[in-house]
């Protein structure tokens, strides 16, 4: 056999040989690219990953925001100072005064209505009233507004902002409810719960962190080590438990 010949030979074994080792390197690579995507679809959260937000929560999230809390106090044109339904109703809106924030409470009594100066009688009323309740009189702005009608009654409005765990308004109905192609929560789902459980937060702040606890009782803990180090079953408990042997 001539060296060309040979060297031809000897090339296309060396190649061959070559492909063989890159196709058996390959093979595991590839079986392990595989994997991996296939355990990244097994894991895949739709309410991360999702285009469309489908959790309540993420819908009608619960913020906390300052607020205009106001009522509006009817008064009658025949009416000479605060009457009894209206020092109970005030007397509850002044319970959501947050008195150590202490921000400004407005009267704002109407001006050119049929019962403006019941109104204004009323409203002298209404801020004492606020002050017995504990709100400071330098913080009771006194204001007017004008009526729409000089013939009719207005009412009294008094308002202060305080800061409330809120969500947005309820009652989006923008798509068909029969319309379940993709099998997703209509747009309104959860807002009336979302909408009750930040109305019932008394202390906005307890969304955001826990409370610093109170401190400990020395003498009623020291009592229950003392107890417990005695092998004993305490008093308390034996008058409480309903086991009789």
């Amino acid at each position: 056999m001539s060296q060309s010949a040979l060297k031809a030979s000897t090339i296309a074994t060396t190649m061959r040989f070559g492909r063989s080792q890159v196709c058996r390197r390959a093979v595991p690579v590839v079986a392990v690219v595989v994997v991996a995507l296939l355990a990244g679809c097994a894991h895949r959260d739709s309410i991360t990953v999702g285009a469309i937000p489908d959790d309540y929560r993420t819908n009608h999230p619960i913020v906390i925001a300052e607020k205009n809390q106001k009522i509006d106090l009817p008064v009658g044109a025949g009416d000479r100072g605060m009457t009894g339904s209206q020092r109970d109703t005030l007397s509850g809106f002044l319970d959501g005064y947050d008195k150590s924030a202490a921000p400004a409470l407005t009267i704002a009594i109407p001006i050119g209505s049929a019962n403006e100066i019941a109104a204004a009688a009323a409203g002298r009323d209404f801020a004492r009233l606020a002050v017995a309740s504990g709100i400071k009189r330098n913080r009771i702005v006194m204001t007017s507004y004008q009526s729409d009608s000089a013939e009719t009654s207005a009412p009294v409005r008094v308002a202060f902002i305080s800061v409330r765990a809120q969500t947005d308004k309820c009652g989006r109905w923008p798509d068909d409810l029969g319309d379940t192609s993709e099998n997703k929560h209509y747009a309104d789902f959860g807002c009336s719960y979302q909408n009750n459980l930040a109305a019932q937060m008394a202390n906005p702040a307890d969304l955001l962190g826990p409370r610093k606890p109170t401190t400990i009782d020395a003498e009623n803990r020291g009592a229950v080590i003392d107890v417990y180090r005695a092998r004993g079953i305490s008093d308390e408990f034996l008058g409480n438990s309903e086991v009789t042997y």
